[in-house]
């Protein structure tokens, strides 16, 4: 449904738009988001004010509104996979290579929302979905007999995991993205594996 909704969009519109995001990605890099005006931002993504606000009622609701963005896109990744391979562990971490990929080709934009403290709407909009994933992820294999299962309390699991694959992608961006995607994906995987099977 948003995919459609995005796909009959006109393209003058997020022509606009991607001029005002890439506008916003820059000043962040240069200046405290307090210091990002309306004005600055049109100048910079060279339109004027008016234009602005035909898409946007002020800097919070852009922020509100790129965040939402992102996290359709992200959505899109995780429903364009096919049923058949989301049911499996190994289909399970093509999902977050999928994922990984998408955040290294938009790497510039990413590193500066994501992996900076300047605006952490961003940082927790991403979070809430991937809890959300994990937590539907738990529940398939709750009567699983895995050894993390039976001591470590669901809650706690929960946040371990979000925050794990969170704070890896961010240092992985705050690093340059030193290894690829797949790479990574497959680190994930140990890593999970390590954990649920309890080895040290």
């Amino acid at each position: 449904m948003m995919e459609k909704k995005k796909l009959h969009t006109d393209p003058r519109i997020l022509r606009t738009r991607q001029l005002i995001k890439d506008a916003f990605v820059e000043l962040l890099e240069e200046i405290d988001l307090q210091k990002i005006t309306v004005n600055r931002l049109a100048e910079r993504a060279t339109i004027n004010r008016v234009t602005f606000y035909l898409h946007y009622r002020d800097i919070p609701d852009m922020l509100e509104k790129m965040a939402d963005d992102m996290i359709e896109d992200i959505s899109t990744i995780f429903n364009n996979t096919p049923t058949d391979q989301t049911s499996s562990e190994e289909g399970r971490w093509n999902i977050i290579e999928n994922l990984l990929e998408h955040i290294a080709e938009h790497a510039n934009f990413y590193k500066n929302i994501l992996a900076s403290k300047k605006v952490p709407i961003f940082r927790d909009r991403l979070s809430m979905f991937i809890r959300d994933i994990i937590v539907t992820r738990i529940d398939e294999i709750e009567r699983s007999p895995h050894t993390l299962n039976k001591i470590v309390k669901k809650d706690i699991l929960i946040w371990y995991e979000t925050s794990a694959l969170i704070g890896t992608i961010i240092s992985w961006l705050q690093n340059d993205m030193p290894y690829t995607s797949s790479f990574l994906a497959q680190q994930f995987s140990l890593l999970h594996h390590r954990g649920l099977n309890g080895e040290s």
